[in-house]
């Protein structure tokens, strides 16, 4: 039997004791690993350096390294992430009643665990944690399979949980660290269609791509981060500026970062000189259509085809728009259905734009940063699913888990 065989099938066989433990247990454990991450930040801290400089030897680019690198600060974000996860409800066994029928059958359904999660991730080791702490309180095993980028410190983490595990005499194959980051491997990995239930890939566009175009196992994708601000023209411009601000430049490399600002032509003439000397401020480079560019020093100009790009850095496109009509129109067809954000005080407008545009999460005066998993109320998250099957958007406890039938009969047979 390979290792990828023997890990998935020990993943799987772990994860049978795990959807019927009592959420005390549960709860018990993620604090124990919550203080672990917490007791050993300064191991941590050291693993990662040295990656975060081989990675820089290695020419990796800034939103990479930036997903690499754990600070204290991160690593804290982490254990209470896990403690955050404590307090939230268990979803594994809840019932909700469907109906009963005339013949007296009690039609109910259960929340249970997907069974076996597999993670692939590039540069992301706080994944390890998020990802680790989730699927062990929805009751699912997990392998994670990190890229070599951050595979030192992805196993610093998890040797932590596993330890935790280990000391309740629980098996440390419900979390499961693949070694070795060869491609050969996570191709064998996503052949395994008879113990892994889904993949989760989180990274680049290219790695998502080939893990959905080349794995046997279901894919939950979660794909290219194109996030847009709209400045209606009932926005206040002081709040849309702030919006911009946080939203480009508080962290650069991340897929809830705003990409696209979209324009009214209302008030073009007042907001964008201001958005012009931001970006000469903060050096953010800016890509806008003709109608734009003019109010910009160094603006580059582009065609009306060259938008949705996901830049990952000091960057965005921006358009100026004739009406709210052409705005929702740019979103449509250049957005990702990650995030989605309209600046206004037209009440009427906004809620059109949250019925009206598809995205995983839709903004009425609020940053696109809000967009995660920790900041909607989850603990933490697995990933952001940007197609509809069977979650979309953040995937917090809830998302980790599907519905069985569960039905209650008196001795009925049918006729």
């Amino acid at each position: 039997m390979s290792l990828i065989t023997q890990i998935a099938n020990d993943t799987a066989n772990a994860a049978k004791t795990l959807a019927i433990l009592d959420e005390a247990t549960k709860n018990k454990v993620l604090a124990a690993m919550a203080a672990a991450i917490r007791d050993n930040q300064d191991e941590i801290v050291k693993v990662n350096t040295k990656e975060v400089a081989e990675g820089k030897q290695a020419g990796l680019d800034d939103a990479m390294l930036d997903r690499l690198t754990l600070t204290p600060a991160r690593i804290e974000d982490m254990a209470a992430g896990i403690e955050t996860i404590i307090e939230l409800a268990d979803p594994v066994g809840q019932e909700r009643s469907i109906m009963e029928r005339p013949n007296g059958l009690q039609i109910n359904k259960m929340r249970v665990p997907l069974g076996v999660v597999c993670m692939i991730y590039e540069a992301r080791p706080n994944v390890t944690a998020d990802a680790g702490a989730l699927c062990f309180k929805s009751g699912n095993g997990v392998i994670l399979r990190g890229g070599k980028e951050a595979l030192q410190s992805s196993m610093a983490i998890a040797g932590l949980l596993q330890q935790v595990l280990r000391e309740h005499d629980l098996p440390e194959a419900l979390i499961s660290v693949i070694p070795d980051p060869d491609r050969a491997l996570m191709q064998e990995l996503m052949e395994q269609v008879d113990t892994i239930d889904v993949i989760i890939p989180r990274g680049g566009e290219g790695l998502i791509r080939y893990v959905t175009d080349n794995s046997k196992v279901p894919v939950i994708q979660h794909f290219k981060g194109v996030c847009h601000l709209y400045a209606d023209k009932d926005a206040d411009l002081d709040m849309a500026l702030s919006l911009l601000i946080n939203g480009k430049t508080q962290r650069t490399g991340v897929c809830n970062a705003l990409e696209g600002l979209v324009v009214h032509q209302a008030i073009a003439g007042d907001f964008l000189p201001r958005v012009n000397k931001m970006c000469q401020e903060k050096g953010v480079t800016v890509h806008a259509n003709e109608a734009a560019a003019k109010y910009f020093d160094n603006a580059d100009v582009i065609g009306d085809d060259e938008f949705g790009e996901e830049y990952l850095g000091l960057e965005i496109a921006i358009r100026v728009v004739k009406d709210y009509d052409e705005a929702l129109s740019h979103i449509h067809k250049f957005g990702s259905h990650h995030t989605e954000v309209i600046c206004t005080q037209n009440m009427d407008t906004a809620k059109h734009f949250q019925r009206a545009v598809d995205a995983s999460a839709v903004m009425i005066n609020a940053s696109s940063r809000f967009n995660d998993g920790s900041q909607l109320g989850l603990g933490a998250e697995i990933g952001i699913a940007t197609t509809k099957l069977h979650a979309y958007g953040p995937m917090g406890l809830e998302s980790l888990t599907t519905e069985k039938y569960v039905v209650t009969g008196t001795g009925q047979i049918r006729e």
